[in-house]
Order: structure tokens, then C-alpha cells, then sequence
């Protein structure tokens, strides 16, 4: 339902300008290092850049934005301003809010999980939206596209990210040690040219399920 209309370029561009020139005395007085942006667009990420130009503020160096294999929508503009312009990615939700992990498969809702939380507080657990029909099929098709490599699901999920053609870390979060221990056990994996080719297929059979 996004409407650009809604505020004039001058307007954007005016805003941005005097964020970073106040940026610019914060980063000169130490309490700033860099400067980042979250849930941000290609066409905002270069006016944020040609902004530091204009006032000689600190440039945009992150975005944190959703990214993942269930979630790539920064694949289809935001990943050329981050190779050109050295912008990196800090991809949140990698494992789409815990629905790669397979825990939620077959409508289920673990106690203390993410969802059953919402649940106690907003409703329905949902997962902000990611919780659908279209998204199990897919969770169901990683975990098969996983299994046929002979790569767990969740380390396939964070190498699939880490070999991206652009800059790009994942953040990941664990309730539990022992989640991150799992987490962590999986990041020496490099993804082979099979399984490379096996997620492009598993993407065009499961684009955007949410």
C-alpha cells in the first residue's frame, strides 16, 4: 500500500540532508563510528549516499534489511547498489523468523517459540505475516532440497547468504545455547556449484511465499 506520492523529492532529500549534517558532528565527536540504514530502498540508499556527498556526512556503509531464501527481495535492486557502492547487507530474519528451522511444519506451535509469543500478546502468531500456506510448501521443499544435498537445512540457509555476489552478513539469533551452537557448528560451509544450481531451482518453484 506504499504510496511515493505522498512527500516531494525536495521534501526527502531536505530531511536526509540535515540528519547528516547532524551525523557529521556526532561521528566528529567520537559517539558514532559508522553510519547505517534498516528497511531501506535502492532508490532511498543512493539518496542517502548522494546526501553524505552533498554535506560531507558520514556514508551509508549497512542496511539492514529482511533477507533469505525464503525472503530475496534485495536481489532485485538493492544487491547492485550494495556491490557498486559498498554498501553491506545486515540480513535479519535468515531463517524467516524460525520457519527454515522446521519447528512450525504442520501448523505446530512450540512453547516459547517466536509465534507462540505473539500469540499470547497480538493473536495470531503469524509471524508478521510469514507464516502461509505458500511458505510451508516451501520450508517443506528447503528441508527436501537440503536433504538431497546432504546439508542440514539451517547451516545451508546461512552459507546460502554468506556466498551472496554481494556484501552481505547474516544476523542470527538463538533463544537457546544450544541453537547457537548449531548455528555456529555450520559456518565453515562453502556451497558447490550443485547446490548453487539446486536453490536457484528450489527459488523459481517458491518465489516470495510471503
Amino acid at each position: 500500500g506504499f504510496d511515493p506520492r505522498g512527500t516531494s523529492k525536495a521534501r526527502v532529500q531536505d530531511h536526509m540532508d540535515g540528519i547528516l549534517t547532524a551525523m557529521k558532528d556526532i561521528v566528529a565527536a567520537g559517539k558514532v563510528r559508522e553510519f547505517g540504514l534498516s528497511n531501506e530502498s535502492a532508490w532511498g540508499t543512493m539518496a542517502w549516499l548522494a546526501a553524505a556527498d552533498r554535506t560531507g556526512g558520514p556514508r551509508v556503509v549497512s542496511v539492514q534489511n529482511e533477507y533469505g531464501p525464503l525472503y530475496r527481495m534485495y536481489d532485485t535492486d538493492m544487491a547492485e547498489v550494495g556491490q557498486k557502492e559498498n554498501v553491506t547487507l545486515l540480513a535479519y530474519s535468515p531463517l524467516a523468523a524460525g520457519l527454515i528451522s522446521g519447528k512450525y511444519a504442520g501448523g505446530t506451535l512450540p512453547p516459547g517459540s517466536r509465534a507462540a509469543n505473539d500469540v499470547m500478546r497480538d493473536g495470531p502468531g503469524n509471524l508478521g505475516g510469514r507464516r502461509t500456506a505458500r511458505a510451508d510448501q516451501a520450508v517443506a521443499a528447503w528441508h527436501e532440497t537440503a536433504r538431497s544435498l546432504g546439508l542440514d537445512p539451517i547451516h545451508m540457509a546461512i552459507a546460502f547468504i554468506r556466498q551472496r555476489p554481494f556484501p552481505a552478513i547474516p544476523i542470527i539469533g538463538a533463544t537457546h545455547l544450544d541453537q547457537l551452537d548449531h548455528l555456529i557448528a555450520g559456518l565453515d560451509l562453502r556451497l558447490d556449484a550443485e547446490a548453487d544450481k539446486a536453490i536457484d531451482a528450489f527459488h523459481r518453484a517458491h518465489p516470495l511465499p510471503y
